[in-house]
């Protein structure tokens, strides 16, 4: 029989939930350990995973005997000092939630921790594991015969409520297209296999949160717009974002286009936001097409309702949990998504804030040094 496998969670808020929830999914796992300070997220947490002890900090978290790996879960901006503590106490594999880090001054201290830690990190891009993309990624470049043009793009609802409302300002978050984008710019590495070079975005704050206030503070999260970035092999990447249209058919909808052909993933929002009177939500769609003469060809890709309920992001959580715990048994040599992974998103999502803010194009080189 398999070992199970002890997990420590730090946070429980709403995608800490979403993370229990899969992880109960897994054969042979368990979660012992919980560090969640607030008492409302902790008592939920309690209900997902009953057998759980709750640690009253990271370092009783650490001092658990059976723990073999963590999942942090934690707000944006904890990302750092979390792995930081982790580093200093006990080494087990992690897997750690998007965005890995918030502010380009943490850039040392990330790298820092890279060169010394000795288990493996694997950072939470969920959207890579969307069975709708995650087709994409496979035939993509038959497809195309070599990416010339991606294009993502996101019509969603606004953000949700969080413990202490931090999403709502750029100093917890990164800013919204590093709190929310790093999945989409690691989605364009990814498909494309190059590294970016230049960013070039218009955005702004136009719908959301503008009447709401905080400590006297307004939030100055952005809620649209437009990326374009540049690779070092010829090949560009667009991002749309508008996080004030909810009740979209598809929240997401991705092409991928070269001088043979394009395709598309199309993958719908959270089925608990779609309207009930509009019936059953859509279903995730590829659509490969070909150049002409021959037309377009569509298909379904259903995910499994159980995954469904389970989290927000069409069963991937699930499939991403499955392939950390194949790292953890070492049936897996490496994560899929590494620590460089996820530093590149972030510096993409960073230099998209810049471009916005100061109404210029910003080369990646100027946050690598």
């Amino acid at each position: 029989m398999a070992k199970t496998i002890h997990y420590g969670i730090i946070g429980c808020g709403m995608m800490g939930q979403e993370h229990l929830r899969n992880i109960a999914l897994l054969p042979d796992t368990v979660v012992s350990v919980i560090y969640e300070p607030d008492r409302h997220m902790a008592q939920i947490a309690a209900t997902l995973a009953p057998d759980a002890h709750f640690a009253g900090d990271i370092a009783a978290l650490l001092e658990w005997p059976d723990l073999d790996c963590i999942v942090i879960v934690s707000p944006n901006f904890r990302h750092i000092e979390q792995l930081e503590q982790i580093a200093a106490g006990r080494a087990v594999p992690i897997l750690v939630e998007k965005p890995l880090f918030t502010d380009i001054a943490q850039l040392a201290r990330l790298e820092s921790f890279a060169a010394t830690y000795p288990a493996p990190v694997w950072v939470a891009m969920e959207y890579r594991y969307m069975p709708p993309v995650a087709a994409l990624l496979e035939c993509a470049a038959e497809v195309t015969g070599g990416l010339k043009l991606l294009t993502i793009r996101e019509h969603r609802f606004p953000f949700l409520p969080k413990v202490g409302d931090w999403n709502r300002f750029n100093r917890y978050t990164g800013g919204t297209f590093v709190e929310k984008c790093c999945h989409f710019f690691d989605l364009m590495r990814l498909a494309i296999k190059a590294e970016p070079v230049r960013v070039m975005a218009s955005g702004g704050q136009d719908a959301n949160h503008l009447s709401e206030t905080y400590g006297g503070e307004t939030p100055d999260i952005l809620d649209n717009g437009y990326v374009i970035v540049d690779f070092d092999n010829g090949t560009r990447a667009m991002l749309e974002l508008c996080m004030f249209a909810e009740g979209a058919t598809y929240q997401e909808e991705i092409s991928a286009v070269g001088p043979k052909g394009k395709v598309e993933a199309l993958v719908p929002g959270p089925g608990r936001f779609w309207p009930e009177r509009l019936g059953p939500a859509p279903v995730p769609q590829l659509i490969v097409s070909p150049r002409m003469p021959k037309g377009p060809e569509a298909r379904d890709i259903p995910v499994d309702p159980e995954l469904l309920e389970a989290g927000d992001h069409n069963g991937s959580t699930f499939y991403q949990h499955k392939r950390f715990l194949e790292v953890v048994r070492g049936e897996r040599p490496a994560p899929d998504v590494t620590l460089r992974d996820g530093k590149m998103a972030v510096l993409m999502g960073l230099a998209a804030q810049i471009s916005i803010k100061e109404h210029r194009v910003v080369s990646i080189s100027e946050l690598t040094g």
